[in-house]
Parts: C-alpha cells; sequence; structure tokens
C-alpha cells in the first residue's frame, strides 16, 4: 500500500503524536522457532532451513528491522521462525502465533471477493467501472466510462495513486484520524492520468495505484450492498476459519498478541512506535491485519482453487509484466514469479503499511510462506530483498520436503 518505503531522509518533524522510541536493537537477534509437531526432522535441518534462519537473522540485523517472522507450510507439516523483538523497550520476542498489519497482501483479499461477483454474473470484468460506480471516476481526463473492472484489478487503469499526494508527515502527526474513502478518490482524481506515452489509453500500461483497490471495494459495496469488508468475512474469512485474520476499519489497535509496528523517519533517527494506527488511509488498498499462518491458509486456498470457479482462477492468474529486470508478472490482485530451486512459478503479494512490511507466496503443489518485519517504512533497500529470498526459500525448503 504505501509509497514511502525507504528511509523518509529525516523530513518529518519529530515532534509528531506517536511515542519516539530510543530502544535499540540486540546486537545479535538470535532466532527462535516454534515447530508444529508434523514437521518432518528432515526439514527442520535442511540446508534451506539454516539460510531461512540466516535470512531472518539479517533482517533484523543489517536490515534493521526490530523483529521478524517467517511462517511456512507444505504437505508434511508446518513451522515458524522468530528473530529480534517485537517490543525495543521491552525487549520481548516476536511470539510465532503474532497479527500484524498486512498492507497490499489485502488486494488479494478484495480480488477475490469482485471475482467471486464474476462467477456469480453480478460482475462484469469487462464492463466500465461507471457501470458500477456511476458518475465516481470523472475529472482531469480520468473517465470511468473507459476503464474497465479488469484494468482495476491489474493495474493497467492509468489511474493516479493517491498515495502520491498525501504529505506522510501529516500522516504521523494524526495517526488516529479517520480518512473518507471517496475523499482518497477524490484526492487522486484531481489529477492526470499516469500515462508512458502520450495519448496512451487505459488498459495499455502496468502502473501500481492504489486507487484501484479503493473502488474495488467501492464496487463491491455497490453490488452487494454491504461494505467490501464484511463480504470478505462472509465469502472467505469465515469459510476458511481465518481467526487471526480482520477487516479493521476505523479500529486503531490490533487484537491479539502482536509485535509493535515501527517508522524509522531517518537513516539515525530514532525509531517512532506507530503501531496504533487507523489503517482507513488505505481502506480495501491495504488495511487488513492478519498471521502467518492465516496468510499461508488464505494464499493455499486461493491457488488451489478453493476460493473461485476455475473459469475466474483463470482470468486472477492472466498476467501482464510489471516491466522491472525480474521475472514478476502481475494477474488480477496476485503476482507471479519464478522459482528460483525449480518448479515454476509461484504466486503471491506483497504488503506495505505504516509499521509492517509483509511478503507471501504459495505454489499450486500446496507450499506457502508468508515473512514479516515490523518496521516500514525506514528498513533499508536490501529489507526488500531478503523478505523476498525468505519467502523464495521457505517454499523451496517445503518443495524439497515433499520430493524426499
Amino acid at each position: 500500500m504505501i509509497k514511502y518505503k525507504r528511509a523518509l531522509g529525516g523530513a518529518l518533524t519529530l515532534a509528531v503524536a506517536v511515542t519516539v522510541t530510543g530502544g535499540s536493537l540486540p546486537g545479535n537477534a538470535a532466532t527462535a522457532a516454534t515447530t508444529a509437531k508434523h514437521t518432518t526432522a528432515q526439514s527442520a535441518h535442511s540446508a534451506d532451513d539454516a539460510q531461512l534462519r540466516a535470512l531472518m537473522q539479517r533482517l533484523t540485523t543489517e536490515d534493521g528491522a526490530p523483529g521478524a517472522l517467517v511462517a511456512t507450510r507444505a504437505r508434511r507439516g508446518s513451522s515458524v521462525l522468530t528473530s529480534g523483538v517485537a517490543d525495543v523497550d521491552s525487549q520481548a520476542s516476536v511470539r510465532g502465533d503474532s497479527r500484524f498489519r498486512i498492507g497490499s497482501m489485502t488486494k488479494p483479499f478484495v480480488a477475490t471477493v469482485v471475482l467471486q461477483l464474476v462467477g456469480e454474473r453480478r460482475v462484469d470484468l469487462d464492463a466500465p467501472v461507471e457501470r458500477y460506480l456511476p458518475g465516481v471516476v470523472r475529472g482531469h481526463g480520468n473517465d470511468g466510462r473507459t476503464i474497465t473492472v479488469r484494468m482495476l484489478l491489474q493495474h493497467t487503469s492509468g489511474l493516479p495513486d493517491y498515495l502520491d499526494y498525501l504529505n506522510p508527515q501529516d500522516i504521523l502527526e494524526n495517526p488516529l484520524a479517520h480518512h473518507d474513502t471517496r475523499d482518497l478518490v477524490n484526492l487522486a482524481l484531481a489529477h492526470p492520468p499516469t500515462a508512458e506515452e502520450p495519448g496512451e489509453k487505459p488498459g495499455f500500461a502496468w502502473n501500481y495505484s492504489n486507487t484501484n483497490y479503493v473502488l474495488a471495494g467501492m464496487l463491491i459495496e455497490a453490488v452487494t450492498g454491504h461494505p467490501y469488508g464484511e463480504e470478505i468475512r462472509r465469502r472467505v474469512i469465515g469459510p476458511l476459519g481465518l481467526h487471526d485474520t480482520s477487516v479493521p476499519g476505523d479500529a486503531t489497535s490490533i487484537p491479539g498478541p502482536h509485535p509493535r509496528g515501527y517508522v524509522r523517519p531517518g537513516e539515525d533517527a530514532p525509531l517512532l512506535d506507530i503501531t496504533a494506527f487507523n489503517p482507513s488511509i488505505a481502506g480495501a488498498s491495504g488495511e487488513m491485519i492478519s498471521s502467518g499462518t492465516d496468510l499461508n491458509r488464505f494464499l493455499d486456498a486461493l491457488v488451489r482453487g478453493k476460493l473461485l470457479h476455475p473459469a475466474q482462477l483463470k482470468e486472477m492468474m492472466k498476467t501482464r509484466s510489471t516491466g522491472g529486470d525480474d521475472s514478476r508478472a502481475y494477474g488480477l490482485g496476485l503476482e507471479s514469479r519464478t522459482l528460483p530451486c525449480g518448479g515454476g512459478l509461484y504466486w503471491g503479494h506483497g504488503g506495505d503499511i505504516f509499521g509492517y512490511q509483509t511478503a507471501g507466496g504459495a505454489t499450486a503443489d500446496g507450499r506457502q510462506a508468508t515473512v514479516m518485519a515490523n518496521v516500514d517504512p525506514g528498513g533499508t533497500d536490501a529489507q526488500d530483498d531478503d523478505m523476498e529470498a525468505a519467502v523464495q526459500t521457505g517454499l523451496c525448503e517445503g518443495r524439497h520436503a515433499h520430493s524426499q
């Protein structure tokens, strides 16, 4: 969700209405492991497992996160590894059953509900957004009559990202403030569409925009008569038994055990505690809370066709390149990457919101991995790479265990 990924360059005024914590990180974060009883000994002592532990320690030392967690699951069992601390003041360890804000990992949940509505013939993927949200997407060259539902879900609408026009300092100075969904959309629509070439039409270029998913949440409510969060609870959270997962709305606390979330406003600045935060600034683009275990269960159900009919899952997995130099390609709220250990593609998403960074992935043969670090923004550039490496290593570990 977030646009302020790295250190904020000291631009923030530190006299903000959040706690400034000067607690130091442990110099050598010991990695703790909570392992399900069904996990095989081979997996627990594999080279991949040692690499995963090393990545977790790097996240909480060199990369600068106070704490981190990775949950992995395969047919032979599941495990949770944690490193570092959940609270820099008390030095309490990160718990394996921690809940945390998942940022843009909310997007696959939202896309799943939209695609279920497509399967029910209540939404047409290639219909204009105007059909469901008449008059909402207008202004400065943005036009809901030429943007389809598919374009929203695939980030090819060309709509500007409202986060580009928000000042992170303003958010941190009043982290408990409510943000109205329509105000966020209107903030984006006060600016012209994003376009790489003059005259470029919607659907041509891929450009990640959180505005797309705020609108997707509005579309769900327009079609069903219920807030998008209620539909996620009814259609996904309840049926899958995701007891750690919630759509908080204006609730500013994280229920259950959780690490504190931190922001680092400058390279050498003290951490800011932003655990108490109103996620309405993200809405359907990134407000949800979950756990590693729940996210793995959700990704497994999604990728293996337990939430969508085959036709809709096929549409979700029709990807296009994001234009980077890696293998990443984006479908409808779900992205694919190539596994470094062979075995084809894995599917997942990343997530960033004030206080937490997450990433997760799953394979079609039943392997999942989710990783969390409790600082964002303000981690190093290497934090992104190590988060993704942890997901890939967790998935490869599952592959090796399955092949034995």
